[in-house]
């Protein structure tokens, strides 16, 4: 059977990372075409700014070169435009009349200028700031003309203003509002900012609507709407862009501002995306690096069939790419009732910091002067982290103490957000390959890549890596002693390279031990068993399964028992078949069900039926009984809530495996018979509804689990369990409790996700999924309702 065919409309960033991203989940599923209607490979257009300053080369931000389009078995059409869609046949139609057949179309056609539809905009002189040729004619009308005008003060205009002025141009931005980059700042920011620039010799005519352009042929200057006018020989028009989507239209394709898309980036038309600039996602267009990439991600791995939540949506960061101006700005940065702020102020050294707080947790920030905890920052926006008082204290604090601030950074946190490296990614790279140059950085981290905002900070830790004040060591934790990788790389590679058993994983990965040990094959198991849900019927089911082995050689099980609870005709049944096999000893365990000792092995399996396959599974990593409160002598609660609740949850768990174990307990009452706040997940009951515990331990020093979150009904209670168990077995690694995953993950982003009603809700989906091929595929039984 041959590849699926994916062709690829535009040739730009947004698609190519969707493409690199596909490639690296599976490199052989399809048989990729690309068309770019620019003549050039890949480059990065975020750049561009860089090229007209004269800081960089074509060379320097071209983002794929020809060998590798040719290493990937990529087909690729520079300079040829696709003006048809034929979604009955599946086939598009270019401008060259070529015509290519497709099973997956993705639409990455990006934006277009916004030119001005004024008198005059047709004459020569008059241009926008997208593409290299752009910039090859700023360049070129800089040597002989000698006035420019910028319309558009946002952060393209401003890039492009400065680049005309580092090549000897006077140059004016009129800007339509009252102060600069007006959707990125606020009013000091832009106002601190404007002086910087004006200082480096701009002009700037704020709250100006232009009305005419004006000369004969060539732009010789223009007129606002007030009467002023100012001379020009180059205006390039920076005000802004707007999604190409004149392709989807013709196509019939649903649009609205721009392509709509749902959370997997897919059009109304089947087998048809869009990624990228082009792309409506919630009522939202994305033109920023980091919302673009993480599209890509989505869709690479929803092509490749791959079980997500879906692109969310994005918070979106900036950073001006000016040299000798700082300035950042991410996530919400508007004043309302909700929003309390923190800001510092120092004229001296024009620093200014101002950060946004819903509640205590951090929701955005603008920062001039001063950037070093920019990424820091956007970091906890993300996470929606809470700070303390002196947490905020420590960000308003100047950094101009002489230390680099790249030093201060935890190895966690990232440098380059776009592609999401951090610092100690940074420093093993460098280290791995004798890295001395930040060029050498970018190429083998990727850092620095995209929109370039952070490469003032990948150049600082480079500096600081080479110093004789570097001191730091890299802690690489890998799966075992068999192995130099991580648990996070071996299941990537389990992934990419679809090994589907242990022994497929340890010759194709180089295992020092060509049988494993006993770290990495359970942890093995588990994985394969997570990922390919075929791998559990690939192993014959056995009694033992359901049985502990003792020193002894004999055999202990335990009756399904739901929420402790037993009557007459199951006692009278156990009792009837322990003297039939001669088994003298039956224990009650703290977990509060029966324990049958001293079974035979011969005896296990008809045992087995003649419980009617009603036995606990055994092993280590899965969840345990779960235990709640009965005994009247502690407390006369009415206790059948808690029963019911207990005994529905242990229901619907039974039989998953989980990175290991896990103790749920449901408390009756309000005094905690159950001592349900020890385990690691615990339900007590309020007036207010069910207080739901996550962390607790009875090892050691008892330690109280952290209180997640109040459910106002059993059902509500039961929900968040449930999925909270879900996200714990995807997201947990092999033998981390469940104390220990939600301390690494933190309890922000457990609420965030846990909140989540669509989120909870696919959770829930692959819980009773996985719940249902296991007791199928693995136990062999019927699943019941």
């Amino acid at each position: 059977m041959g590849k699926n065919k994916l062709v690829l409309v535009g040739n730009g960033m947004a698609g190519l990372h969707c493409i690199e991203e596909l490639l690296k989940i599976d490199n052989e599923k399809y048989e990729i075409t690309i068309f770019g209607s620019e003549p050039h490979i890949n480059y990065n257009r975020i750049m561009l700014s860089s090229l007209l300053q004269g800081s960089s080369t074509v060379e320097e931000i071209t983002l794929n070169d020809w060998q590798w389009y040719q290493d990937n078995n990529i087909t690729l059409y520079t300079g040829e435009k696709v003006l048809q869609i034929d979604s009955e046949n599946k086939m598009i139609v270019t401008d060259k009349g070529r015509e290519v057949d497709y099973d997956r179309l993705i639409l990455a056609t990006g934006s277009v200028p916004f030119i001005l539809p004024l008198p005059g905009v047709e004459k020569e002189g008059i241009i926008s700031f997208r593409t290299i040729e752009d910039c090859e004619q700023m360049i070129k009308a800089s040597k002989t003309v000698n006035k420019a005008v910028v319309i558009g003060g946002g952060l393209l205009g401003l890039e492009a203003a400065k680049g005309l002025l580092n090549r000897g141009m006077e140059v004016a931005v009129v800007h339509r509002d009252d102060y600069l980059m007006n959707n990125q700042l606020d009013r000091m920011a832009g106002e601190m900012l404007q002086r910087e620039l004006e200082s480096q010799g701009m002009k700037f005519y704020l709250s100006k609507n232009t009305k005419e352009f004006l000369g004969e042929d060539h732009v010789t200057g223009l007129q606002f709407e007030d009467g002023e006018k100012i001379e020009a020989d180059l205006v390039v028009m920076a005000a802004g862009v707007k999604p190409n989507i004149a392709l989807a239209n013709a196509s019939g394709i649903d649009t609205n501002r721009a392509i709509l898309v749902n959370d997997y980036l897919e059009t109304n038309t089947p087998n048809i995306y869009a990624v990228g600039e082009c792309a409506e996602h919630r009522s939202r267009t994305y033109g920023l690096v980091k919302p673009l990439y993480e599209q890509g991600k989505v869709l690479a791995g929803n092509l490749c069939e791959q079980q997500s939540d879906g692109y969310k949506g994005s918070v979106v960061s900036t950073q001006l790419k000016i040299a000798g101006v700082d300035v950042f700005s991410a996530g919400q940065i508007t004043e309302d009732t909700e929003t309390t702020t923190l800001q510092m102020y120092d004229g001296l050294e024009s620093i200014y910091k101002k950060i946004f707080f819903k509640d205590e947790i951090i929701v955005g920030a603008v920062l001039y002067g001063d950037i070093s905890m920019g990424s820091k920052l956007l970091g906890m926006i993300l996470q929606k982290k809470e700070l303390s008082d002196e947490d905020k204290k420590a960000f308003l604090q100047d950094a101009s103490g002489g230390t680099s601030p790249v030093a201060s950074m935890e190895q966690t946190e990232l440098i380059c957000n776009c592609n999401n490296v951090s610092k100690g990614t940074i420093i093993e790279k460098v280290q791995e390959n004798n890295c001395a140059t930040l060029g050498e950085v970018k190429e083998c981290t990727k850092a620095s890549t995209s929109c370039g905002s952070c490469q003032p900070f990948v150049a600082d830790l480079l500096e600081y890596i080479q110093s004789d004040d570097f001191n730091e060591k890299i802690e690489r934790k890998t799966m075992c002693s068999c192995t130099s990788l991580t648990e996070e790389e071996v299941v990537q590679q389990i992934q990419v390279k679809n090994l589907r058993s242990v022994q497929g994983v340890i010759e194709t990965l180089s295992w020092e031990s060509k049988d494993g040990c006993a770290d990495c094959v359970p942890a093995l198991h588990y994985y394969l068993g997570m990922i390919d849900e075929n791998y559990q019927a690939q192993h014959t089911f056995s009694e033992k399964e359901h049985a502990f082995k003792q020193q002894n050689g004999t055999y202990t099980i335990t009756p399904k028992i739901y929420g402790g609870l037993t009557n007459p005709q199951q006692l009278r049944l156990l009792a009837d078949l322990a003297e039939a096999y001669n088994l003298h000893e039956v224990a009650i365990g703290e977990d509060q069900r029966l324990h049958i000792q001293g079974v035979r092995e011969s005896d296990l399996a008809s045992i087995y039926e003649e419980l009617n396959k009603e036995l606990t599974p055994s092993g280590a990593c899965k969840i345990n009984p779960v235990q709640t409160s009965h005994s009247p002598h502690v407390c006369d609660c009415e206790k059948e809530q808690g029963t019911r609740l207990a005994v529905e949850i242990e229901r619907e768990l039974e039989y998953l495996n989980t990175p290991s174990t896990v103790k749920v307990s449901v408390s009756s009452c309000m005094k905690d018979c159950a001592d349900a706040k020890l385990q690691d997940i615990g339900l007590v009951p309020m007036n207010r509804g069910w207080e739901v515990y996550i962390g607790g331990t009875t090892k050691g020093e008892p330690q109280t689990g952290e209180l997640l979150s109040v459910a106002e009904t059993s059902e509500d209670a039961m929900i968040l369990t449930l999925s909270l168990i879900q996200y714990y077995r995807e997201t947990g690694n092999f033998r981390e409790t469940v104390g220990e995953w939600a301390q690494r993950i933190t309890e922000i982003h457990l609420r965030e996700v846990l909140f989540d009603s669509e989120l909870q809700d696919h959770l829930l989906e692959r819980l009773d999924h996985d719940r249902n091929v296991r007791i199928e595929k693995k136990y062999g039984l019927e699943v019941t309702s």
